[in-house]
């Protein structure tokens, strides 16, 4: 099959389609002659995307396996294309059922990858576990929003966001509470716009942008490399418009001075022969990737391995969340130009739009209530539960 191109608007704005890719062989490949700028550097410009799903973690399914067989693959796209998904409906009436707005066709499967997981190291494609410290404030997270849904039909219903936690009837004396750090995920409550995840917020993306299979960001991601004498620039088109720009330093001058945070973080770039090695450091408490925030720091490999292929690896690095640091790979395809000549400036219209409406509509439910009339706001659930069949990949 010949390898299917993508076109970038149809990306972003109808997220349902299945990618086709074609067997993309082994990985071990002869080197392939370098293509080069006019002025002479490694040519990595284009637009690139992952054209395989695999998985940020192994299931533990897998063990150690690193690579799967052409069977397990053809057997995995057997089972994962017939998958329900969010097609699957949830009880009529529930807030899980209202809240799903996106059926299946908006959270698209790709062919299965070469790899078990894109995290190479260590080689049980697991992350590392977390420090002792990363663990409290994930523990002391958790709790706080459990604390949020107790008394709603989300813990009465035993669906997964109450996982580890129990229903009452009462709302939780928390409620009000501050979280216990700058809140970057959804919660069960809207006193403010930052109570709402950053994805509704219009905030979504970062450095790495290398999440997990299920979410439409992770699903949909395209990055444009261009290069100029001595700069480059890379354009990412996630999810649905949410498309953000990282400037990557290639002066070799040290890294902005510690109390400067960005919320990419500040990248220093150099060449290592063929590869193009970036240095991500001065993140932003504000930011977040699997729990490391202003202490991450991000090591990138970029490498032209032909015409069409480009290879990425990523170094992560938190002493104060994990407890080594930990390595990933993915393998990106080349798109057309001509055919993403056309290409609009995305827009992430529903944070745009969607927070006012969100935090109006809690503002009318609490003056409701205050009159006797209706609910009580902190017994109505907000976190809708996607308990649909798992994919077989995790």
């Amino acid at each position: 099959m010949a390898r299917a191109t993508i076109s970038i608007p149809i990306a972003a704005a109808a997220v349902g389609a299945v990618i086709l890719v074609s067997n993309m062989g082994s990985l071990a490949q002869a080197p392939a002659p370098v293509v080069k700028t006019a002025w002479g550097e490694p040519d990595l410009q284009g637009i690139w995307t992952d054209e395989t799903d695999t998985p940020l973690q192994r299931s533990p399914k897998f063990a150690n396996q690193e690579f799967f067989t052409p069977a397990q693959r053809a057997e995995l796209d057997q089972q994962r294309g017939a998958l329900l998904g969010r097609d699957q409906r949830a009880e009529r009436g529930t807030v899980a059922d209202l809240a799903g707005a996106y059926n299946d066709v908006f959270t698209p499967k790709k062919r299965t990858g070469l790899r078990t997981s894109r995290i190479v190291d260590p080689p049980n494609g697991r992350l590392p576990p977390l420090t002792p410290e990363a663990q409290k404030i994930a523990a002391a997270e958790r709790a706080f929003r459990l604390a949020l849904l107790q008394a709603t039909e989300t813990c009465k219903n035993h669906e997964s966001p109450c996982a580890g936690g129990k229903y009452d009837p009462t709302p939780s004396p928390h409620y009000a509470d501050l979280p216990p750090r700058y809140n970057t995920g959804g919660m069960n409550r809207y006193y403010g716009p930052e109570d709402a995840s950053l994805a509704v917020r219009c905030l979504m993306g970062g450095v790495p942008e290398n999440g997990t299979l299920g979410a439409i960001a992770d699903r949909i991601s395209f990055r444009r490399i261009v290069q100029t004498p001595g700069g480059i620039s890379m354009f990412y088109d996630v999810g649905q418009g949410q498309g953000w720009q990282r400037n990557i330093v290639m002066n070799g001058s040290p890294h902005l001075p510690s109390n400067i945070r960005q919320w990419f973080g500040d990248s220093r770039g150099h060449w290592e022969g063929n590869t193009l090695v970036i240095d991500v450091t001065n993140f932003s408490a504000k930011t977040d990737f699997q729990g490391s925030r202003e202490n991450l720091h991000v090591v990138e490999r970029w490498t032209r391995t032909g015409p069409a292929t480009l290879d990425y690896s990523v170094t992560v690095d938190d002493p104060t969340v994990w407890m080594r640091p930990w390595t990933a790979k993915q393998e990106f395809t080349l798109q057309s130009n001509e055919e993403n000549r056309i290409y609009t400036e995305p827009r992430c219209i529903e944070g745009n739009y969607g927070l006012p409406g969100l935090l109006l509509g809690h503002r009318v439910e609490e003056q409701n209530f205050a009159k006797g009339k209706g609910a009580d706001p902190r017994t109505i659930s907000t976190v809708s539960a996607n308990d649909s069949i798992p994919d077989p990949l995790q």
